[in-house]
Formats: C-alpha cells, sequence, structure tokens
C-alpha cells in the first residue's frame, strides 16, 4: 500500500492528497508536524521535507514526481494529457506555476513571522498579478486544459485554497478565475482530501 507523508497544512502535500483521493484507491496519509519532524524524514528526503511517497522500496519526494507517478502507475481517471505533445506542454506549464507562483507561496509559508516584511508583500503582488492573468482563461475554459480535471488543477488548486490565509485580494477582473477555484473546490475528492487545518484557512 502506497504511504503518503502529509504535512497537514502544506500546500504541496495537498496536492498529492487531491491526486490520491481522485484514484480512489488504497492508501494511508501518515501527519507530519512541519514544526517538529521525525528523524526518518530526512532520511527518506535529503531536503528534509514533505511530501515523501513511499511504496515498497520506492521513495518519492516533490509534489509533481509524486503525482505523477501515481497517475502513470493508476491511469484511471488519467490526469496527465495521454498525448505526447499535450503532456510535454502540461509539464512546462507544471514548471512556469512553480517559477512563477510557488516560489512566492514558498515565501509566504517560510515567512510567517514577519508579515509586515516586503518580501511577503512582494510575494502577494507577485501572486496576484499571475493569476489575473490567467483568468480570461476561463471565460471559455471548465478546467485548465478544457473540459477534463488534470494535473495543472491539482497543481494550483492549494494556493487558490489559500489566497484569504495570505492575505491575498483579487480584482473584480479575476471574477473567472474564482469561479474555476470553486468547480475544483465543489469536487468530491478535493473535499475529501482537506484536513482540518486546512478547512479553517478559507472564510
Amino acid at each position: 500500500m502506497m504511504v503518503l507523508y502529509s504535512g497537514t497544512t502544506c500546500p504541496f502535500s495537498q496536492r498529492c492528497r487531491l491526486v490520491l483521493f481522485e484514484k480512489g484507491m488504497d492508501f494511508e496519509v501518515r501527519d507530519v508536524d512541519l514544526f517538529n519532524k521525525p528523524e526518518d524524514i530526512s532520511t527518506m528526503n535529503p531536503y528534509g521535507q514533505v511530501p515523501i511517497l513511499v511504496e515498497r522500496d520506492l521513495v518519492l519526494y516533490e509534489s509533481n514526481i509524486i503525482n505523477e507517478y501515481i497517475d502513470e502507475r493508476f491511469p484511471h481517471p488519467q490526469l496527465m494529457p495521454a498525448d505526447p505533445l499535450m503532456r510535454a506542454r502540461a509539464r512546462l506549464m507544471l514548471f512556469n506555476f512553480e517559477k512563477e507562483l510557488f516560489i512566492h507561496v514558498h515565501t509566504l509559508e517560510n515567512d510567517k513571522g514577519r508579515s509586515g516584511d516586503k518580501a511577503q508583500e512582494k510575494a502577494r503582488n507577485e501572486i496576484r498579478d499571475r493569476l489575473t492573468t490567467l483568468a480570461p482563461l476561463f471565460l471559455k475554459n471548465k478546467y485548465m486544459l478544457g473540459d477534463e480535471f488534470s494535473m495543472l488543477d491539482v497543481a494550483i488548486a492549494p494556493l487558490l485554497w489559500r489566497l484569504d490565509h495570505y492575505g491575498i485580494e483579487l480584482s473584480k477582473t479575476a471574477a473567472p478565475l474564482m469561479k474555476y477555484a470553486e468547480r475544483i473546490f465543489s469536487r468530491p475528492a478535493y473535499i475529501e482530501a482537506l484536513t482540518p487545518s486546512e478547512k479553517v484557512m478559507r472564510r
């Protein structure tokens, strides 16, 4: 059985929980205290971070790598495009999310004690501006790649869920993006994958 070592407030762990619930398979989630990590976390991941997926002799870390493995191992429902060209484009978009959005999430997650800090404010502004540029896509698309829920939606959902928590306010022009977010948040797997700590992050 797959075991996921997961932080109860970690946006990257939330991605992996969501994929596991979308697949509807047997797995175990082990909650990790992010402020008092057990020693075996550093043994399994040299960077000392969660999520970590363990299946027999296999140990994986990094949420996008874990999720692609789960998707290939349990192909229904398929979350990465079947077509190699589309799959490459999806991977590029996932990479862009990390570079343009989640690099700023790291700042907001890691410097919580200094919320008046310039770095925090810059991170909020960068996220707000980047998300606003994505909004027009959802005037015609139900999800990121069209009508089908995909790994791109999985990747961005934890950030959209935490906008209040991070103190990020989007303008009215981002309304299509927020309607898109609600479509993700109403998915049964999304609701199941939320931890009690995550549930209270959103007003």
